[in-house]
This record gives structure tokens, sequence and C-alpha cells, in this order.
């Protein structure tokens, strides 16, 4: 399947390990797929989703909304009267200058390889699914934005919905990209 893919797809698939490793998750979700294929700005479906209201930015934001994040935890922490800046103070105090800067070892493969998850497979399945039914024999980017929507359940797809923006209105503006 992959020999199909263009390089923007390539891209986007290889670029969703990227964004995964800047989350600091140890696996790639359809979260990370929409993120790679919104950083891609120059490309047709970052404009479009950009033109409806979604850009790279706004889908992290909503992607460490739905997931956490260590700012949401701490913000989350200080509603409840806990300091975490107070906390650090007190290990550091006890244990050493930065004994809470250097956390133990991820589970990672030794490659480095991290897995894809298998909604995120199923979207790169329906991403194919995608141009046999448009008659393509070739998987565009934009092929992966239709699997994500296919697909409807992932958060990348809670990312589009929750941004206003409906599945068919972005299938309507990105399928006539789509040809080549």
């Amino acid at each position: 399947m992959f020999e199909r893919f263009t390089n923007a797809a390539r891209e986007s698939v290889t670029g969703a390990q990227q964004q995964a490793r800047d989350l600091h998750h140890t696996y790639i979700g359809t979260e990370h797929l929409l993120l790679a294929l919104l950083a891609a700005r120059d490309r047709a479906p970052a404009r479009v989703m950009a033109e409806l209201g979604l850009d790279h930015e706004r889908a992290v934001a909503a992607v460490k909304r739905n997931l956490g994040s260590d700012d949401l935890d701490a913000d989350a922490l200080e509603t409840i009267g806990i300091d975490l800046g107070a906390v650090r103070e007190k290990v550091e105090a006890t244990f050493g200058v930065g004994a809470l800067d250097n956390p133990g070892p991820r589970r990672r493969s030794p490659s480095g390889h991290i897995p894809f998850t298998p909604r995120a497979k199923k979207v790169l399945e329906l991403s194919l699914r995608e141009a046999i039914r448009l008659k393509h024999n070739y998987i565009a980017d934009g092929h992966i934005v239709l699997g994500i929507l296919r697909e409807g359940e992932g958060l990348a797809a809670r990312v589009i919905t929750d941004a206003g923006i409906s599945g068919q209105t972005l299938r309507e503006r990105l399928t006539p990209l789509l040809s080549m």
C-alpha cells in the first residue's frame, strides 16, 4: 500500500511520528496523522482545513485538551490549592537541584520506532479505499483526511468536528483538489 502513497502522503505519515514525539506520546494515533497534515501549511488539506477554521496550533491545543498535558495538569492542581512550584522547591531541597528534571527512561523500542494504533492503521487502510472509490491509482495526503472522516471515531475526527467543521463540507471542499 505504501508504494501508492505520494511524497506528500508519505511525509504526512512520517510527520505523524514527529508529532507524536513532540507531544511525548509513545504511539501514533489518528490525532498525530491530523497534526502532521495540518503542519504542512502549503498543502491542500491544511489550506482547506485552515479556511474552515482548523489550523495546526488549534489542533495541538485540542489534542492536549483531550489527552491532557503538563500545563493543563498544573492549572488543574492550582485550582485546588496545590502550587507545583512550591512542590518542586521542596523536592529539590530534599533531593537536590534538578531532581525532577530527568525522568526515568520511557519504554520505547530500541530502534526508536513508535507504533501506530489500530485506529490509525485503519485510517491509512481507509485512505486506500477512498482513493479506489475516487478511481485514483495513488494515495495523496487528502485521501488520508478522507480516511480520517470515514473512520469517524478517532480523536482526529473529534478535533475536526469540535472545530465546527462538517465532515461532509470538508469532503466536498477537498475531493476536487485530489485529482492529479
